[in-house]
């Protein structure tokens, strides 16, 4: 990934809350005819000794990507948080020289290690149980695995696959206006809010707070 260091992300921390906070990854494999990309929601794990952890998930049993894969070969997991279309309009240098265009603002880890693939139905369950737990957790009622009949579960488990991502390496790129002056960036965040985009206006303001006391 090009990563220009105005929004390079290097810290392990940061990284790991967008992988906690936006799960839906594209994982790239190779497969025996080339590249193969499926979206599959990947639970991050801490793992003892290592600084970048396990990613962990499950695909249909019809799916070909668990038997079909390099062993051997380096995988891709990306993940991709918040994105925005950003207009020139919104700078406020704008009126001053006129030297501003079009750009897109947006938030993306790369995860990449080897892929394992886990045919047994008990860590199948065990991921399951961890990935629901953790995903339920803000409702008020959360769901549970448990909740559903044992019979149900126990068939619905043969027919998936477990798989997992050593993670050997991270790459961070938040590309949030880190490389507009700060008046850019607070008139950024400010037309983010009134056009009902919240969540970039908060990363945009991370980020230039990040910079600025750098």
């Amino acid at each position: 990934m090009y990563i220009p260091k105005y929004f390079e992300e290097p810290r392990l921390d940061v990284m790991q809350t967008l992988i906690r906070d936006y799960p839906l990854a594209t994982l790239v494999t190779l497969s025996a005819n080339g590249l193969n990309a499926n979206h599959i929601p990947l639970h991050w794990m801490q793992d003892d000794g290592s600084p970048y952890g396990s990613l962990r998930g499950h695909i249909a049993r019809s799916n070909p990507l668990w038997m079909d894969f390099d062993p051997q070969a380096e995988v891709l997991a990306v993940f991709q948080a918040e994105n925005a279309y950003i207009s020139p309009s919104w700078y406020a240098t704008k009126p001053q020289t006129g030297k501003v265009v079009p750009t897109w603002n947006y938030a993306a880890v790369h995860a990449y290690g080897k892929l394992r693939v886990i045919d047994d139905p008990d860590w199948i369950r065990r991921q399951l149980d961890a990935m629901t737990q953790e995903f339920e957790a803000g409702f008020p009622e959360p769901w549970s695995v448990a909740d559903a009949p044992a019979d149900f579960t126990e068939r619905l488990i043969t027919q998936i696959v477990g798989i997992e991502v050593s993670v050997t390496r991270l790459q961070g790129k938040w590309k949030v206006s880190q490389n507009q002056p700060p008046e850019n960036q607070r008139s950024v965040i400010k037309a983010l809010r009134e056009s009902g985009q919240p969540a970039m206006a908060n990363v945009v303001n991370e980020a230039g707070q990040d910079k600025n006391s750098g």
